[in-house]
């Protein structure tokens, strides 16, 4: 048997529960994977929250973990060529992550780098991701600046390297206590609150090509509105409204061009990670049974890294 969180209704985490089931069997196509770790994002926690599909009850929870494969389907390879069972694997896009044991589709798994530990590793891919869409979607460019809004959380976090190797200097807003998050990423922080943009403006004289908003605050739609005059190389991941309003891009996992962009990614980044150009700073982890107190946390103050749940 196995354990797994699910969402028995919408609305508040009291609906969450810890279940016992078993995994499937896996089919040709399908692998079996032993939880090492469940990553931890704002996604899980807001598919709970906000959740609208009663059909879709009891609804699982989680994008992404890290573990052993312990059963592989008939003729099945995973999203990174042949394996075995005992192999250290990620996997990411999948349902249900919340889990000691899992069955997914055998195209969402991949080996594992062995420099990530394996909380490490199930927390790479979704904010990895998001942070490669929306520099692809503004066109960022190498000697080109851009801002970033959230520069010290997690998607600001990768976003800060993969620009970075691309030569694009970022202006990254956050506050005080983590400019020593956005610096040692190579990152220029600013802080957040009135004065935004002319703290901008003289971080980036030559102005702002383009803008990524991870935060979804009016401040930072409307600096970014006031410094970047071509809505196109303005995304926004969380301010769905006011991308309506305002005509900038909002891109999210659920969107089909996101959800293939995303998927087309995942092995370079996993290969970026392995060369050590890709890292993913942690905060803490949590036992599986806490996956409650887990999501309080990440819904409340930053928490200054990612968290991961380990059966």
């Amino acid at each position: 048997m196995a354990q797994h969180w699910v969402a028995t209704r919408y609305g508040n985490l009291d609906g969450l529960e810890l279940r016992e089931v078993t995994p499937p069997a896996p089919s040709p196509g399908e692998v079996t994977i032993e939880v090492a770790a469940a990553g931890m994002n704002p996604a899980d926690y807001k598919r709970v929250l906000q959740g609208q599909d009663a059909n879709a009850l009891p609804a699982p929870i989680g994008f992404e973990v890290a573990g052993v494969l312990s059963a592989i389907g008939e003729g099945t390879e995973i999203g990174s060529g042949p394996a075995q069972v005992g192999d250290a694997v990620l996997a990411f896009r999948i349902a249900g992550g919340y889990a000691s044991a899992l069955t997914v589709p055998a195209k969402d798994v991949f080996a594992k780098p062995d420099n990530l530990d394996f909380a490490e590793a199930a927390n790479l891919l979704l904010a990895g991701t998001t942070a490669a869409e929306m520099l692809d979607v503004v066109h960022a460019q190498g000697g080109e600046t851009i801002l970033l809004h959230g520069a010290s959380g997690a998607v600001g976090v990768s976003v800060l390297q993969q620009a970075r190797r691309h030569g694009v200097r970022v202006i990254g807003t956050a506050s005080e206590r983590s400019f020593d998050v956005v610096t040692r990423f190579g990152g220029t922080p600013v802080a957040y609150g009135p004065g935004l943009a002319d703290r901008v403006r003289r971080a980036a004289p030559s102005g702002i090509a383009a803008a990524l908003d991870s935060v979804g605050t009016d401040e930072a739609v409307d600096v970014s509105l006031e410094l970047v005059p071509d809505r196109e190389r303005i995304v926004t991941i969380a301010a769905a409204g006011r991308a309506q309003a305002d005509g900038i891009r909002m891109i999210g996992g659920a969107m089909p061009a996101s959800a293939a962009f995303r998927d087309r990614v995942r092995a370079d980044l996993i290969a970026l990670a392995a060369g050590g150009d890709l890292v993913v700073p942690m905060a803490r982890t949590f036992p599986l049974a806490e996956a409650r107190a887990a999501l309080d946390l990440l819904r409340g103050e930053h928490p200054g890294g990612k968290l991961a749940l380990i059966p």
